[in-house]
């Protein structure tokens, strides 16, 4: 039958090989398998004395052999395919998010990876692995598997992890700006990266420009004028918050828990780690100085979602613990903590942020963080909203004029209280 032909011709085909493995292993498999754990030894051992004696070359310059580099290359590929799976990608058109990821693009990965018009620093292409120049690479990745090596990193390379891995918002802000630098011409890159000055007077910021020597501010306030404006306004649609005019207080222990890691920030905690106490003294005094600028550019809302925010602000919700606004931010008669921020004119979208950032326990700062925490985590989203379209609308005023010492934390507040909450 031709199913017993078949059989006996594979038989015979393999009848020489199975002579042949009789003859290595004398009859036993044991042999074989010691014969194979003898070699690992072996060679274990080897390699073991050629690491001590100091001839295994490690030096960058001798670069990686091609079927290493293939091999580190093809494990990256498959670890971030895989472990990126299931993770949901937000909207990523968002010209505020562009913006935001274009101003730390430019201080912290710029120097690395190029950019539109900006090529690699001539130090990072003597690495191993060497930083690829990044716009024409950017097509083969999927957003969220940027999104997994921006915020972990990369092994064995120079690629780090986010610095505040609670701070997702930024990663994909990261993100929406990679996936837009592929068709980015230098002139727009310039524009989001540096607000549109002259490349003479903003160039890359490295970390030994983050060291004031006589001017505690210099290029430290250049560097941080290209996301905050000159006036202290902030650029874009809430991408970065209006300083001007906040206290001096304020400012200066926002910048001091930036440096602490107590507030978490990716792109702002590199930043003020990098600065010496004068330097973070001087750009809080700076922007305090500055006079508060006009909301000119604040979108309309409907008186409803005005009065909402309004009655929120002024009596809060006593039967949800929901303090009232006023007492710590105003607008009211009278002095307030310093410490705590003014923010009438501030940015919509950056207060909603910073409201769903304290709810969800990722927004640290001062020692005075804990008490948005408790009022955060007790609002709904309509809620926020509201009581930041309401905060926007209305005129920023000078923060310096309403302000007091600052009162022990052990000093009773006098706001609704707050009850526990329900679990």
């Amino acid at each position: 039958m031709p199913f017993q032909s078949a059989k006996r011709t594979v038989r015979r085909c393999l009848a020489p090989l199975r002579r042949w493995l009789c003859w290595l292993t004398g009859g036993s498999w044991k042999r074989v398998v010691a014969a194979i754990a003898l070699m690992a030894t072996l060679a274990g051992t080897g390699a073991f004395v050629l690491v001590s004696l100091g001839l295994v070359s490690i030096s960058a310059s001798s670069g990686h052999w091609k079927a290493t580099g293939w091999m580190l290359h093809y494990a990256m590929r498959r670890a971030v395919s895989t472990q990126s799976m299931g993770i949901k990608v937000p909207p990523l058109d968002d010209p505020a998010l562009l913006l935001k990821g274009a101003g730390h693009y430019h201080t912290g990965c710029l120097a690395c990876h190029g950019g539109p018009g900006q090529e690699r620093s001539l130090i990072v292409q003597q690495m191993t692995p060497e930083p690829p120049y990044l716009p024409p690479r950017i097509e083969h990745w999927e957003p969220q598997e940027l999104f997994w090596i921006v915020k972990n990193g990369v092994k064995f390379t120079a690629m780090p992890a986010w610095p505040a891995q609670k701070r997702d918002d930024e990663v994909w802000a990261v993100v929406a700006f990679l996936q837009a630098m592929p068709s980015m011409s230098p002139g727009r890159y310039k524009q989001l990266a540096l607000g549109g000055r002259s490349e003479e007077t903003a160039k890359p910021v490295t970390p030994d420009h983050l060291r004031p020597l006589k001017d505690p501010l210099g290029p430290v306030l250049a560097n941080c004028n290209r996301c905050h404006a000159e006036d202290g306004g902030g650029r874009g649609e809430g991408a970065f918050p209006r300083l001007a005019g906040q206290s001096e207080a304020y400012l200066l222990g926002a910048l001091q828990a930036y440096a602490s890691g107590e507030r978490h920030s990716g792109i702002m905690q590199p930043i003020a780690a990098g600065l010496e106490p004068a330097a973070l003294e001087a750009l809080a005094q700076h922007y305090a100085d500055l006079p508060p600028v006009s909301r000119i550019d604040a979108p309309e809302q409907t008186p409803d979602i005005l009065a909402q925010g309004l009655s929120l602000a002024e009596r809060g919700v006593r039967e949800s613990g929901i303090p009232s606004c006023v007492h710590c931010h105003g607008p009211k008669d009278g002095p307030r903590n310093p410490m705590y921020p003014n923010i009438a004119g501030q940015y919509a979208r950056y207060l909603n942020l910073q409201l769903e950032l304290f709810t969800a326990g990722k927004r640290g700062g001062t020692e005075y963080a804990h008490i948005m925490h408790s009022a955060a985590q007790r609002l709904t989203p309509e809620q926020m909203q509201a009581l930041a379209d309401y905060y926007a609308s209305l005129p920023a005023k000078v923060a310096g004029a309403l302000d007091k010492p600052a009162p022990t934390l052990t000093e009773p507040t006098p706001q609704t209280p707050l009850p526990q909450k329900k679990r």
